[in-house]
């Protein structure tokens, strides 16, 4: 009996996904909202397989990631842009709440980010949490986390038209599953790109603008306040406006 169990949670958990990706393929990429949900404890002895088990488990609960699994699948062999995939450690997808009301839109991913695979980990990534968890009172993982581009631009320069535009399709498709109500877009390029208008961040902070019926607030990048620290101040406006906007 021992033996069987392998195989037969191997033959479940392939049928699953196998369903999720069919729905996917026939287009179906928004999901009704929910609430988040926590991966569910198996309760007993391991057992060989019990933690793809437990993957399997999130992802059966959690459908809406289990569609941004299969674009970040797409995101890691994509190939667009020739020389960001030839500069690249890996892809940096995206992290964060599937369900979240709060998506925060940054340029593209830097040394660490490229390194770890995860957004806003370096000391920008530092401000940006204590922006979250310190300014707004929120955890980092209720929020989504994003950036325009999903590769490092060689010496972190700011991206290309072309590669922004080659990415732009993944970067809807998230917006599309997450479902978010509140974008907070991070620095000039976040904002100039996701807007598609060339006005420069002064002038796009400090009022909300609108993405497909999401509203959207712009402020300075972390980096950028790291090297400026005066523009701590604006920044804050920012959130506080994007507080107000969300009830906080």
């Amino acid at each position: 009996m021992r033996r069987e169990k392998k195989p037969a949670l191997d033959r479940i958990m392939r049928a699953a996904v196998q369903k999720m990706e069919s729905l996917h393929r026939a287009g179906i990429q928004t999901l009704p909202r929910g609430p988040g949900v926590k991966t569910a404890k198996i309760s007993g002895p391991k057992v060989a397989g019990q933690k793809k088990l437990e993957t399997f488990v999130q992802s059966a609960i959690d459908p809406r990631q289990v569609v941004l699994d299969q674009v970040a699948r797409e995101v890691a062999a994509c190939t667009r842009c020739a020389e960001l995939v030839r500069y690249r450690t890996q892809t940096v997808f995206g992290v964060g709440n599937p369900y979240a009301r709060l998506v925060f839109c940054g340029e593209a991913p830097g040394f660490d980010e490229d390194r770890l695979g995860e957004p806003f980990v370096g000391r920008a990534g530092e401000l940006l949490t204590d922006i979250i968890v310190k300014g707004m009172k929120m955890r980092r993982e209720d929020v989504y986390i994003l950036n325009i581009l999903r590769c490092r631009p060689p010496d972190n320069r700011n991206p290309l038209p072309v590669e922004a535009a080659n990415c732009r399709e993944y970067l809807d498709r998230q917006l599309s599953i997450i479902q978010p109500e509140f974008i907070c877009c991070l620095g000039a390029v976040a904002a100039q790109n996701l807007l598609q208008i060339d006005v420069p961040i002064g002038q796009l902070r400090g009022r909300v603008h609108e993405y497909h019926g999401i509203k959207v607030v712009c402020t300075y990048h972390p980096a950028y306040v790291l090297r400026t620290p005066s523009a701590k101040k604006q920044v804050w406006e920012d959130i506080k406006l994007l507080m107000a906007e969300m009830g906080k």
